[in-house]
């Protein structure tokens, strides 16, 4: 690529319901369609060299939709983890697992656990994050108790708790923030997404919806995303 290519991606995958509904179908074939958007997210981010790629698959608050769509959602997600699993491995693709995955049906957990574990057993080329039952408000919650508990059984001390302290006690502790997030189908707003971790990512709104976002689509977001100028808060260069 001609542009600098950002070390972790983040994508918020909207629109499903959306184009079935404009194509007169269930919104769960919507859902149907947005997985070879899925697989080709994947694939272009490997090939151009991405480091981590986060999907927001499901958050906490879908679980309130109807029963008939979550169980599609579970069943895509359990087919996803069996039928991908040879390229992923195959590409050197290490897949981890965001949110409260105890949540998900047993079956799902099951294909999920051991595609993370064959996954994370050899060397990896990049890094993969399902954002299942996630929701950026509960990790930071988690985060904070588990500092509160580490204070309370004097393993550190209240002054020692830093930014960098709450960062390491987060899912995606170990990984780079996000440089880049893509959400699709238009919507302007973060839907409770890696809260903490965006602080200072570049956002792309795009209006494609998300199964019709292709790789052309995700080479646009990066093009975009290489024309800015990231200065983190900081004071505006002469040439900015």
């Amino acid at each position: 690529m001609g542009t600098t290519v950002p070390r972790h991606v983040a994508i918020i995958m909207d629109g499903n319901g959306r184009w079935a509904h404009a194509r007169d179908l269930p919104r769960i074939e919507g859902h149907k369609a947005g997985a070879d958007s899925v697989r080709e997210a994947v694939r272009t981010c490997r090939e151009i060299g991405v480091e981590v790629l986060t999907l927001y698959g499901f958050s906490t608050e879908n679980w309130r939709r109807p029963r008939d769509e979550v169980e599609t959602l579970m069943s895509l997600l359990h087919r996803y983890a069996l039928e991908e699993r040879r390229e992923l491995l195959d590409q050197r693709i290490r897949v981890r697992v965001l949110g409260q995955p105890w949540r998900l049906p047993k079956i799902v957990r099951k294909a999920l656990d051991e595609l993370c574990t064959a996954s994370g057993a050899r060397p990896h080329a990049m890094t993969l994050n399902l954002a299942l039952s996630y929701g950026g408000r509960s990790e930071i919650v988690d985060a904070a108790r588990a500092i509160a508990e580490d204070v309370r059984g004097g393993r550190m001390r209240p002054d020692d708790v830093d930014e960098a302290a709450f960062a390491a006690r987060l899912q995606t502790a170990g990984q780079p923030d996000p440089d880049l997030l893509i959400r699709t189908s238009g919507e302007m707003r973060l839907s409770n997404f890696l809260l903490w971790q965006v602080a200072y990512t570049e956002i792309v709104v795009v209006d494609t919806l998300w199964p019709d976002f292709r790789r052309a689509d995700l080479i646009a977001a990066i093009e975009e995303y290489g024309r800015r100028s990231r200065r983190f808060g900081g004071v505006p260069s002469q040439e900015g």
